[in-house]
């Protein structure tokens, strides 16, 4: 199955560079572009894309609110967002994550690993297992902030097992680390993640931790989630 993707990007030079990469690859397509924020949204809406390639700073609409409109539009559910910008503060990338973003990378990515991470963001997983990732989460989430609109907040709605799992994901562990953790198979941890996403109202895996650390099951700066 090939990946449809959506260039997002002020940058024609950038845009043509990304473009010759993507379609390099025999399971990605560039199936449309997009110069400014607004024509994002737009083009995601016409081009039924899987992954938009979105930067941050644009003209007309910022990547962060194109994405917001993105992830709001249910027509558009299936549709994944990956960040590539050179902009790669605590802030901005906490709002793109509540803005519903799948995940980030700099622009200064290896070609091979920026597209393993379509892949995986088209699959709907999300680019926050890396330890450095984790510890940026951790940063930004420590501040008290409005929790996603949409995510539910209320622990009860999880089993005990889902509590445990979501807090284990809210660290960064994969599906087979928190297995190998809880001595359970891949494919048991992998239903209660996604039982758990259900329930929250998340769209992917990086939603599932923005909840971790918003409802204080991951504590930052301390291995390991609330007992």
């Amino acid at each position: 199955m090939t990946i449809r993707v959506l260039l997002a990007d002020d940058q024609a030079l950038l845009r043509a560079t990304f473009r010759l990469l993507l379609d390099s690859a025999p399971d990605i397509e560039v199936v449309a572009e997009a110069s400014t924020g607004q024509e994002a949204v737009t083009r995601a809406r016409e081009a039924l894309v899987d992954v938009v390639l979105m930067d941050i700073r644009m003209p007309d609409m910022d990547g962060i609110e194109a994405t917001r409109r993105i992830t709001a539009d249910e027509a558009l559910a299936g549709v994944r967002i990956l960040i590539l910008t050179t902009f790669e503060t605590d802030e901005l990338v906490a709002a793109a994550l509540r803005a519903g973003a799948s995940g980030y990378l700099g622009k200064g990515v290896d070609p091979a690993d920026l597209l393993q991470a379509i892949r995986t963001v088209a699959a709907g997983e999300s680019l926050l297992s890396p330890a450095a990732t984790t510890a940026l989460i951790g940063r930004f989430l420590a501040q008290p902030a409005t929790p996603k609109e949409g995510l539910a907040v209320d622990l009860g709605d999880l089993t005990a097992r889902e509590v445990e799992i979501t807090a284990l994901a809210g660290t960064g562990l994969s599906n087979t680390e928190i297995a190998e953790r809880l001595f359970i198979s891949p494919a048991t941890a992998k239903t209660h993640v996604n039982r758990a996403m259900m329930k929250i109202g998340a769209r992917d895996r990086a939603q599932l931790v923005v909840f971790a650390y918003e409802t204080g099951l991951v504590v930052p700066g301390i291995d390991g989630h609330r007992p």
